[in-house]
């Protein structure tokens, strides 16, 4: 293991050049004595290729529930018995989110739908929201609205959307174990034609599903291939109802090691932490994970599950003294 090490101190931390599929799945082999020392470089990578910056966002759910897709993990398909209905928010609502969300620091904001993809009243419905966001609040406006055609790219790329979130939640090779309404060459056609657009590409997945080590870095390697500007990395919180709703949770130590995967398979790009860190991890895990390549995180609650205080979060970003990147309005 020490090989690995030492190649990807020299490959990623001198020349900035990410880790193959083969040298990841060497790195989630790491053995636990070891798994500092891979932490601490994936943190020093971090800091020379992106900055000593961390990136803090918000999020909003224009629609919860009832989603005709059967992704596996989520307990926001309507095919499965999962205790979240289908709601709507209204743009009052939408707009305090966006201040509370900013109030905390945040430079984000992200307006997501459970849905296959818009329709045009959902669009409508988006583009009203963000004007009444940006009338109130300076903050930059991403959204996360499922697969996209051409013209719904160039609807959001106008309405002054910053960044897109499209994730490709798992390795191509296990996509048909985890959803079956729908392929990975559609998420992954979506993910091409909003970076082609000019809006920044979000687009991470999720760990913990019952992939194989060799999944996990494929999955890696298939978001370094699409180059996102940044990578939500999800830890599966098992729902009650769905399918996946009886696994295990992933072992905070195998979170770790798949952290540091990430990184230093995507030396430049901004690694976020997204759902399931607090019960994979826990407070003493998402320390680790904050030295160990991670330089973003969303604050608060996500879509269907209740997150960390936005206050800890921020408490302990200034614990470790990592500064908190200021806003910089790019609409």
């Amino acid at each position: 293991m020490g090989d690995i090490v030492d190649v990807a101190r020299e490959q990623v931390l001198e020349q900035g050049i990410g880790l193959s599929q083969e040298q990841l799945v060497e790195v989630l082999q790491t053995p636990d004595d070891r798994l500092p020392e891979l932490l601490a470089l994936a943190h020093e990578v971090r800091v020379k290729w992106c900055g000593e910056e961390i990136e803090v966002e918000g999020i909003i759910s224009l629609k919860t529930g009832g989603c005709p897709e059967d992704c596996h993990f989520c307990s926001q398909s309507g095919q499965f018995t999962s205790p979240v209905r289908a709601v709507w928010l209204n743009i009052p609502e939408l707009v305090q989110a966006a201040q509370e969300t900013a109030a905390t620091g945040a430079t984000e904001f992200c307006i997501v739908a459970a849905v296959r993809g818009p329709d045009a009243r959902l669009m409508s419905q988006v583009k009203a929201g963000i004007e009444a966001i940006n009338a109130a609040v300076e903050i930059n406006i991403a959204c996360s609205l499922g697969m996209l055609t051409q013209e719904q790219v160039d609807e959001l790329k106008a309405m002054g959307v910053h960044r897109y979130n499209h994730n490709l939640e798992s390795a191509r090779s296990y996509f048909p174990d985890v959803v079956t309404t729908h392929s990975f060459e559609e998420r992954w056609d979506t993910c091409l034609m909003v970076r082609e657009s000019g809006m920044e590409l979000c687009c991470g997945g999720l760990v913990g599903m019952g992939e194989s080590l060799e999944q996990r870095a494929e999955l890696a390697a298939q978001l370094a291939e699409l180059e996102p500007h940044e990578v939500p990395l999800n830890f599966l919180n098992p729902r009650p109802g769905t399918p996946f709703g009886d696994m295990e949770v992933m072992d905070g130590k195998d979170a770790l090691r798949t952290i540091a995967a990430f990184r230093l398979a995507m030396p430049r790009t901004v690694l976020r932490y997204a759902g399931g860190r607090e019960l994979t991890l826990g407070d003493l895990g998402t320390r680790d994970g904050l030295l160990g390549g991670i330089n973003a995180v969303i604050v608060g609650n996500y879509l269907t599950t209740l997150g960390r205080p936005a206050t800890a979060d921020l408490d302990l970003l200034a614990e470790l003294k990592m500064p908190v990147k200021e806003l910089q309005k790019t609409l």
